[in-house]
């Protein structure tokens, strides 16, 4: 499978941590973790006493009706990202359950499945391999939080 994750925008880490504004221009909330958040900059969980933020955020670029915003935890503080951007980061940070859309080049939804760990690659696979398919996102079920974006690499 050649993926890449897509790291979130420098220009809005910089933003939310020195400016405290989100991407809605609404101010951020800085919380300390209880453990367990997911932290999308780094692709990983929190750990207890970390220092975040929350803000909202989009991964969309065009206007239309599949624009949305919604709330993602960063690390409050720069850090070294050692993320793996090549592969679905399938060791805690998603979980048992998550949800993958596929986006046209229009960015509108052309297809979506709820998915457990053993099934992601195939459907990352299969989404990709459809027509039409420009990028894929993958939220958390529950709270519908975006985890990532997949871009298709050659």
């Amino acid at each position: 499978m050649n993926i890449a994750i897509a790291p979130i925008p420098a220009a809005f880490l910089s933003r939310v941590r020195s400016q405290g504004v989100d991407d809605l221009g609404q101010p951020v909330k800085r919380v300390v973790a209880e453990g367990g958040e997911p932290c999308r900059d780094v692709l990983r969980r929190a750990r207890g006493g970390e220092r975040l933020i929350l803000a909202s955020f989009t991964p969309f670029s065009k206007a239309g009706p599949y624009k949305e915003y919604g709330p993602i935890f960063v690390l409050a503080d720069d850090a070294d990202d050692d993320a793996r951007r090549d592969a679905l980061p399938l060791d805690g940070y998603l979980r048992e359950q998550f949800v993958i859309r596929a986006y046209s080049g229009a960015e509108e939804i052309v297809d979506a499945a709820l998915v457990t760990p053993r099934d992601a690659l195939s459907t990352v696979d299969r989404f990709f391999d459809r027509d039409g398919t420009a990028f894929l996102h993958v939220r958390f079920p529950t709270y519908g939080c975006f985890a990532m974006r997949i871009d298709r690499t050659s």
